[in-house]
């Protein structure tokens, strides 16, 4: 082997181990995206894959609630972007999880202080040292929810089973193929997986809601996950710990199964049809 046939070796080498990086974004606020970041991240991260989470949603800062360091936060995503701080200093390891870290939000800026070029250089800074850089994107078309996919490998549409989220999350799926930086370049499109969220199978039965057939057939992307409708979220959520990690829930098992199916497994759709009660039960009400 020459001397450049070795530089393209090692050039290819670097480009095959660099982190990809994952938006998780909406249309809609209010659709469990937030709680979707945080459990998919950690999902990953319990599978060995050394993980960040990142809160693109300056000046509200929610993800570091649902992951419990919010007391932890001295330095976050925008002071890294100003060089007030390094990465090193900003970054929060999860102490349930030696894999995985969050990269807080601002609380005290706007989404102005997001940009392109400050964002690609923390961006890439992580790629070299992660294997996934989760993006916790701002709900909506503004700057911030821009800036969160235009970066973007692979993409986690997360919608509710209702006409408005939908509709929403269809404007998102052309800003994906309109405004990434792969639309820019003419590239491979980002991959883009469907996740549906605060799933009741019962009131899609008294037709309250959209059935997973009808977000499918709106949206026409991959199904990777349907989260049912659980208490198990917001007592989660409130407790400061990914969902994910209370593996008796069904929204926990139900995350895990999205994780599993993104790493490529094939895991059969779970939690999709309405629990029938026994005689006992109808009785009894038991």
């Amino acid at each position: 082997m020459n001397l450049l046939q070795k530089e393209q070796f090692n050039t290819v080498s670097k480009e095959t181990i660099l982190g990809k990086i994952i938006v998780v974004t909406s249309g809609k606020g209010g659709v469990g995206k937030t709680t979707t970041s945080a459990s998919f991240a950690t999902g990953l991260a319990k599978r060995g894959n050394k993980t960040v989470v990142i809160d693109f949603d300056v000046g509200l800062r929610n993800l570091d609630l649902i992951m419990g360091c919010e007391r932890r936060v001295v330095y976050d995503f925008v002071n890294v972007l100003n060089n007030e701080a390094s990465l090193k200093q900003a970054l929060i390891k999860d102490k349930r999880c030696d894999n995985l870290f969050v990269l807080p939000a601002s609380q005290t800026r706007d989404k102005d202080a997001l940009t392109q070029e400050g964002v690609g250089r923390v961006l890439d800074e992580l790629k070299e040292d992660f294997d996934y850089i989760v993006c916790d994107s701002p709900a909506g078309i503004e700057k911030g929810a821009v800036m969160a996919l235009y970066f973007a490998d692979e993409a986690l549409i997360v919608t509710n089973p209702e006409v408005s989220s939908v509709r929403d999350s269809d404007r998102i799926l052309g800003i994906l193929a309109a405004k990434s930086r792969r639309a820019e370049q003419g590239a491979e499109p980002i991959k883009e997986h469907l996740v549906i969220t605060r799933y009741s199978p019962k009131r899609v039965e008294m037709g309250e809601m959209l059935s997973v057939e009808d977000v499918q057939e709106l949206l026409s992307i991959p199904l990777i996950g349907v989260i049912p409708e659980s208490e198990a979220v917001l007592s989660a959520s409130n407790s400061g710990i990914p969902v994910i990690n209370d593996e008796p829930s069904s929204s926990g098992q139900a995350y895990m199964d999205v994780v599993s199916r993104f790493m490529g497994e094939d895991k059969p759709m779970r939690f999709l049809e309405a629990e029938r009660k026994g005689l006992l039960k109808r009785i009894f009400g038991t």
